[in-house]
């Protein structure tokens, strides 16, 4: 984005939107699962976990120290970026305090799950490679086509529709890496450009794909979860039935979001032009 978002200002849209998402599907899960019962129809009763009386230990008073100060410099970065460079070199704090304190061992480091690293990063590297055999600028001409010369608030729809269709069936972080440049190019080629609201959103969406087991980790994580005799909780069923309206009910919010957001632009813009025209002539 121009100018680069920081994590304070993604952090004052994107926790309202996920908030009010999670809240509403929440209330959906509640509709389609009825947990209030169990399965023979008795009345399903949860007995009340008793609070931990245990003092905070130095260990956890460092541990909680550790992350609230790399989360304080990831909200600061780009105000720091000269002294500290690229954010990766923040993430580097943890593992240094945890591992030379000994909070973390070297058991700890081979037990990690390395699969969600290589998966993570192999997922930068596919947008890399697409990126270097044109792929993206195919598919930029195929959704400019799609979109050209309809109205704004159609072009967010049929945009948003298209990124979550592509991040059901792929990672959340392909997709964005893949869409994120299209939309700001379709952003910046409407009649009044709007390139940052289309990044905001389609960056948004990307992560509204819930309904397949293999749409981001989350859904990979939940898929394979297995109860005491190794019976899987959760089927494709299950994410079908569930995850598609999920990811509707998400997407809708976000869409809503950024109409609201461009609606306010424009009554702000129009007042100010309003308070322009009825000065005297020669005032200041």
């Amino acid at each position: 984005m121009d100018p680069p978002l920081d994590w304070l200002e993604w952090f004052s849209v994107a926790l309202p939107v996920s908030g009010l998402s999670i809240i509403l599907i929440w209330l959906f899960l509640l509709l389609s699962y009825k947990p209030g019962r169990t399965a023979d129809g008795t009345t399903l009763e949860i007995k009340p976990i008793r609070a931990s009386k245990e003092k905070f230990t130095f260990r956890q008073y460092w541990v909680s120290f550790v992350c609230v100060v790399t989360i304080g410099l990831w909200c600061v970065e780009h105000s720091i970026e000269e002294w500290v460079g690229d954010m990766g070199l923040v993430a580097i704090i943890p593992i240094v305090a945890f591992f030379s304190t000994g909070v973390l061992k070297k058991d700890d480091f081979e037990q990690f799950l390395w699969s969600i690293v290589f998966i993570a990063m192999g997922g930068s590297a596919l947008g890399k490679a697409v990126q270097a055999s044109k792929l993206l600028e195919a598919m930029d001409i195929v959704i400019r086509d799609m979109i050209d010369g309809l109205s704004f608030y159609v072009v967010v729809i049929v945009l948003s529709a298209v990124v979550l269709v592509i991040s059901t069936f792929i990672s959340h972080t392909i997709a964005s890496v893949l869409l994120v440049p299209i939309a700001a190019e379709v952003g910046a080629n409407l009649p009044v450009p709007h390139p940052n609201l289309l990044m905001f959103l389609t960056g948004l969406i990307c992560s509204t794909g819930m309904g397949m087991p293999v749409s981001g980790f989350p859904n990979q994580t939940a898929a394979t979860q297995t109860d005491d005799v190794g019976e899987l909780y959760l089927t494709n069923v299950d994410f079908l039935k569930n995850g598609v309206p999920a990811s509707i009910i998400a997407a809708v919010v976000c869409i809503v979001t950024s109409a609201v957001q461009e609606w306010y632009e424009y009554i702000t813009d129009d007042h100010r032009v309003s308070q322009r025209s009825s000065r005297p002539w020669g005032s200041r």
